[in-house]
């Protein structure tokens, strides 16, 4: 949307979602996996990072079924706000706390606009979904709570 071209670089994954046959793990010790990696307070992608590089799990919805997410929403251990809208909330206040120290930096400025957008867009679906709730709102002053 704000590039100049669609980017088409990048892994992809396999044609067929099969479990290849050097995988070690069922489907319910992956499980169990995924809820004591939760548990310690990994966010869904770094689970999956981890089962990958870790355990040797190349997909967890070809061995499961289902997703990451899913096995934790069954666990009611899913995040309450979704984790690709924390980072863009973290996004957000880096830039804010750029923009204070320099004032005149244009680019940054539409940046800020720009994860402002981008942030009300996946707000307003996780609202549709029913992941967050109809009341949520972003404010932007509180945005530097996620600031590292």
């Amino acid at each position: 949307m704000y590039s100049r071209k669609r980017g088409k670089h990048g892994s992809k994954k396999p044609a067929k979602k099969t479990v290849p046959s050097w995988t070690r793990y069922k489907a319910k010790e992956v499980e169990l996996l995924i809820a004591k990696l939760a548990k310690d307070g990994k966010a869904p992608s770094q689970i999956g990072l981890l089962l990958r590089d870790t355990y040797g799990i190349p997909s967890v919805s070809a061995l499961c079924g289902k997703t990451v997410t899913a096995i934790l929403d069954e666990k009611k251990q899913t995040p309450e706000v979704p984790e690709d809208l924390t980072a863009l909330f973290k996004r957000y206040a880096a830039i804010a706390k750029h923009i204070d120290t320099n004032k005149h930096d244009e680019t940054a400025k539409r940046g800020i606009l720009i994860t402002g957008s981008k942030i009300g867009r996946l707000t307003k679906y996780y609202k549709r979904v029913g992941r967050i709730p109809e009341t949520w709102k972003f404010d932007s002053e509180r945005a530097g709570f996620f600031a590292e």
